[in-house]
């Protein structure tokens, strides 16, 4: 079953940013790292709910405008229209080649796996892999953690709250489920951690509680 992964927030000053949303929702931020390879940098939350907020920005951007990663593409992207604010979804996957097995059967495009890894502020280092389905669109990715997992190893920087729900817009909602395998009854979809609320429209919010 998927989970929810983190929310990802584009902003040029990514430690503001979270201070910010750390007085608003009174919530503990951290520094999370630098991403060497794609020039970028980030700030992150941690949730009771093995979920997180992350608050990325560019510390040069002559590596990030030549990444290849849709990811970072898109955050370029969002810079360069002065676009700020909530611009990616990552979904956690246990098994990423089931999904890859999943594509390949059934023509969906997509771009990766694409590695990635930071250093943290205590030295050690995190590894994942990501997987983009249609990498031109917007569509959340899903992301598949290495042997060292995503979380903070002071259990006290970890939030009581829960990243419980997100809600997701998009014209065609069957082929949303399609493409992630998600069951098409049931509404919300229920994830390994929480809710997915799939609109008809354009849309990217979510609920902490």
């Amino acid at each position: 079953m998927l989970a929810i992964d983190h929310i990802v927030i584009a902003t040029k000053d990514p430690a503001q940013a979270a201070h910010d949303f750390e007085r608003k929702h009174r919530v503990t931020t951290v520094q999370g790292g630098k991403h060497d390879n794609w020039g970028t940098y980030n700030y992150v939350a941690y949730f009771e709910n093995d979920c997180y907020m992350e608050w990325i920005g560019i510390f040069d951007e002559g590596i990030a405008k030549k990444s290849t990663n849709p990811l970072i593409k898109q955050l370029v992207s969002a810079f360069h229209n002065k676009i700020e604010g909530i611009i990616q979804l990552a979904l956690r996957a246990e098994k990423m080649d089931n999904y890859i097995d999943h594509f390949d059967a059934t023509g969906v495009k997509y771009a990766g796996p694409v590695p990635g890894s930071r250093k943290r502020p205590d030295g050690s280092t995190l590894q994942w892999q990501m997987l983009f389905p249609e990498p031109e669109t917007a569509l959340p990715f899903l992301i598949e953690w290495g042997e060292v997992k995503n979380i903070p190893q002071d259990e006290r920087l970890v939030n009581k709250q829960h990243l419980r729900s997100i809600t997701f817009g998009m014209k065609e909602i069957e082929v949303f489920k399609h493409i992630y395998q998600l069951d098409s009854c049931h509404h919300p979809v229920k994830l390994e951690n929480g809710f997915l609320h799939l609109v008809g429209h354009e849309h990217l919010d979510f609920e902490i509680a």
